[in-house]
């Protein structure tokens, strides 16, 4: 029987060895056969399972769900249904951020008065799955998705509204000329740090964690612009790696 190392297979899918790991964890995916130095091996009916389950996280189905689906021939269908739902749920939610994007910009470009809870009005957070499972592994979605689901739609607006708090206040603090390392900008960061945990499930980011966030802050432009432009994401980004230096080691 043919069989391929863990590396080849990761190198052929684009996924990480991590990743493979990952499904073996939780069950989704075994190798045929582990050696005794570790080395995983898979096998064609491993891969054939490899291809379902790539092929249903195309749909962006979850992973809980490949596994009910993977499991369960007969639910397939409903796990589709289910997608199904939760895309024309995301059209709608889609329909709704470009009005109030469209809006936004008309009263920027009319000079209007707004407020920092209008400019983020139209960020949709999960525009940046791609980016959390990179360079976090799957899990650091998953948790976080499974945290938004369980709750209900008081709990999500209060969520949303201490995610606005959070970051517009390292937002003004950016603006108001503190030196990135002043206590009370750092006591910014402190609690910023306290809502990335949370939102990441509980999961505390580790040093290598929360300094790819803080680089990302500065070299991906839609955060720079939900903070107002380079310059004071450059200024967060400062604050962030001067917390990181004292809290994390």
């Amino acid at each position: 029987m043919q069989e391929w190392a863990i590396r080849d297979v990761a190198r052929a899918t684009g996924l990480t060895s991590r990743t493979l790991r990952h499904y073996e964890q939780i069950g989704l995916l075994h190798p045929s056969r582990v050696a005794s130095n570790g080395y995983r091996f898979y096998g064609e009916a491993e891969l054939s399972r490899l291809y379902r389950i790539l092929s249903l996280r195309a749909l962006e189905l979850p992973l809980a769900t490949i596994q009910i689906a993977l499991d369960d021939d007969g639910s397939l269908e409903d796990a589709i249904r289910s997608h199904l739902s939760l895309l024309e749920e995301r059209r709608d939610r889609t329909i709704q951020q470009i009005t109030l994007v469209q809006q936004t910009l008309h009263a920027v470009q009319k000079c209007q008065e707004i407020t920092i809870k209008e400019v983020f009005a139209g960020v949709d957070q999960s525009q940046y799955e791609s980016e959390v499972r990179q360079r976090w592994g799957d899990e650091a979605w998953e948790r976080s998705t499974r945290r938004r689901e369980g709750m209900d739609e008081s709990q999500r607006n209060a969520d949303d509204a201490k995610s606005l708090d959070v970051n517009a206040a390292l937002r003004t603090a950016a603006e108001s000329g503190i030196t990135p390392d002043s206590d009370s900008f750092q006591a910014l960061v402190a609690d910023h740090y306290a809502w990335v945990t949370d939102y990441w499930g509980g999961r505390r980011p580790d040093r290598d964690a929360y300094i790819g966030l803080s680089e990302l802050y500065v070299i991906d432009a839609r955060f720079a612009a939900a903070y107002g432009g380079q310059a004071n994401a450059e200024i967060i980004h400062a604050a962030m790696q001067t917390w990181i230096e004292a809290n994390l080691s």
